[in-house]
């Protein structure tokens, strides 16, 4: 029964969130460093869509925006009028309402469905006209719609507003996740009324609609917890430990030694190689590959970085975007790395800030080393040669370039590019006064007493 064409999904965005209370569109809002959305999107790329469309209406061009972001293929639609799900879904008809493959539904606001859960609705799809993905619920008072399954198929799905009592007692509930082929479904939706007790279009009238015409509906049963839909702050909150806790338990799996993971935070694309070791209070933001045998020090911040096999970084370090860390480099305490590639086995260890660079290999920068480069205008590049030395406190002003196997001396200012092996100095002349240091110090306690009557 499955399409003959390749799948299509629907992404559903348009809703306002009120109970976030934000200004922010729902889907916006971040679970492990990124926006819930990106979730939904992921989940649906893993299946490599013909097409994908997300369905926008409150916050439409930011929702629109971060939808680009993720993939700058990705169709929207808006849904100026929120009627229902059904409603909002139709809104997609100009996109795939000749898509013959098939189509699946999913919502902005619901990260955790997973792509294996997905692949089993497709495969379902060659048991059943429609597909919906269910869960049995612990909680009889919760107020999911309920699946009602006669035999071995999908009967209807009752809106927990619409149950009687016997109803709402069925324990297996609806996700709103759903699988038809796609001229099929948009066939239907123009098929769904709104007498309901809501005076919305609901999605879920497929079923009855499909069943009526003699046509079959299936169940596809998953884990309650990938279906937790996120509607206020209190339930973000409680899906980033859920997040987390998965995070961590997959690093551990993954071989991955954390001696306090409780207190690591992981964004959604975070991979960690085997062997590496994190310790605690380290943040990682989206974006981030550290392979095997690495050391992440306590209380370090990495973004948008790569760090190599066998590199130490930290403690107290931050990698920004574009930080590219060679095999067995150390970045020590209180350095912060940004668009900058640092060769192998360099040592960047004290108190420096190094962006916009190239650092070779075995070059040794000094504490206190800044690479100046940005004029307030624009950003220059600097380039450090192969096991070059910089001392401490060297300021190096951009655009400049330091040559294989120089060095910087102590507190230089370096405006000028360096020749390989070269030593460059820039500092004022130093000047000594014999027995002025005690002189002054006599004369400042004569006036502090002057002062005081001390």
């Amino acid at each position: 029964m499955g399409g003959t064409g390749g799948v299509g999904v629907v992404i559903l965005a348009a809703g306002a969130g009120t109970r976030m209370n934000s200004e922010r569109p729902k889907v916006l809002h971040e679970l492990g460093g990124a926006p819930l959305l990106h979730h939904a999107m992921r989940s649906a790329a893993a299946l490599g869509p013909e097409r994908m469309v997300v369905v926008t209406g409150v916050g439409a061009p930011e929702v629109e925006k971060a939808a680009r972001a993720f993939d700058p293929e990705v169709a929207t639609v808006r849904q100026e009028e929120r009627l229902g799900t059904a409603h909002a879904v139709l809104q997609a008809r100009e996109v795939l309402g000749d898509h013959d493959g098939d189509v699946i539904v999913l919502y902005g606001d619901t990260p955790f469905v997973a792509p294996e859960t997905l692949d089993r609705m497709l495969e379902a799809r060659a048991r059943a006209d429609v597909v919906v993905l269910g869960f049995e619920t612990a909680d009889s008072e919760a107020r999911y719609g309920r699946l009602v399954v006669e035999g071995d198929g999908l009967a209807r799905i009752v809106e927990w507003k619409d149950a009687d009592a016997a109803t709402r007692a069925i324990r297996l509930c609806n996700s709103g996740v759903v699988c038809a082929e796609g001229t099929f479904l948009f066939d239907l939706l123009r098929e769904v009324g709104n007498r309901n007790a809501a005076g919305e279009y609901y999605l879920t009238d497929i079923v009855g609609l499909a069943r009526a015409r003699g046509l079959s509906a299936t169940v596809v049963r998953c884990d309650e917890a990938e279906t937790l839909g996120i509607n206020s702050r209190a339930e973000l909150m409680a899906a980033e430990r859920a997040f987390q806790a998965r995070a961590r338990a997959q690093a551990a799996e993954d071989g991955v030694s954390m001696p306090a993971p409780e207190t690591v935070v992981f964004a959604y694309d975070t991979f960690v190689g085997r062997d590496t070791v994190i310790e605690p209070h380290v943040v990682f933001g989206p974006g981030v590959t550290v392979e095997s045998e690495a050391r992440i020090r306590a209380f370090s911040h990495l973004e948008g970085c790569h760090v190599s096999r066998g590199a130490t970084v930290g403690p107290f370090a931050r990698l920004r975007p574009g930080a590219e860390l060679a095999e067995d480099v150390h970045v020590g305490n209180f350095v912060e790395i940004k668009a900058a590639q640092v060769g192998e086995g360099a040592k960047i260890n004290h108190l420096s800030y190094i962006g916009d660079a190239e650092v070779g290999e075995g070059a040794n920068i000094g504490a206190g080393t800044i690479t100046c480069n940005y004029d307030g205008v624009f950003k220059h590049r600097t380039v450090i040669g192969r096991n070059a030395f910089i001392g401490s406190d060297t300021m190096l002003v951009a655009p400049v370039r330091i040559g294989d196997g120089a060095m910087t001396g102590s507190g230089s200012v370096i405006t000028r590019d360096v020749a390989p092996g070269a030593l460059a100095l820039s500092r004022a002349p130093q000047v000594e006064k014999p027995g002025f240091a005690t002189r002054l110090f006599e004369k400042l306690r004569a006036l502090k007493a002057a002062k005081t009557g001390a």
